[in-house]
């Protein structure tokens, strides 16, 4: 279920990391070439909800509860993708269509309520970890949430640092 979940922002990292290697800078990499048709089609194509039909269905038919689990995962982050996402938003029907959908949340743009839903996020996510630290019977799932805390926590000081700090 989390690889379906991660999946449809694989192609993002792959995207930063290509773009950081090749030395540009945070501006140029997310107001101009983050826009490229060509990267746009790769970010679009891991979130196109027909494709998660199509996966689904053949899922459905395998009789493979783990695919199906994948899809339906994947399915939910596009979902969730296309609730949050204005100027950014992906083009969620290809093949079928490239309208967008821009929606008026952003979950990161401040302009479109950035600010409020990452407040949000960063409470659902300290409260979920420390649930789950707090009243998990099995060791490990509280090493998990503990370790999820931590690498929310340190993604949050290399943003900063990259969009706020020495690294702009």
């Amino acid at each position: 279920m989390v690889t379906g979940a991660v999946l449809p922002d694989l192609p993002m990292v792959v995207f930063y990391a290509a773009e950081r290697l090749a030395g540009r800078s945070e501006t140029v990499i997310w107001s101009t070439n983050y826009y490229q048709a060509s990267w746009q089609v790769f970010f679009d194509a891991f979130n196109s909800l027909p494709a998660v039909a199509l996966g689904l269905i053949l899922a459905w038919r395998l009789r493979s509860p783990p695919l199906r689990l994948l899809f339906l995962s994947l399915g939910l982050h596009c979902l969730a993708d296309l609730a949050l996402h204005h100027d950014d938003a992906h083009r969620h029907f290809l093949p079928l269509s490239s309208w967008r959908f821009a929606s008026p949340v952003s979950y990161w743009d401040p302009d479109h309520f950035g600010r409020a839903f990452l407040a949000l996020e960063f409470g659902f996510v300290l409260l979920s970890c420390a649930f789950l630290a707090r009243r998990a019977g099995e060791r490990a799932v509280r090493h998990i949430a503990l370790g999820t805390l931590g690498c929310y926590l340190a993604f949050g000081a290399f943003a900063w640092w990259s969009w706020v700090g020495p690294g702009s």
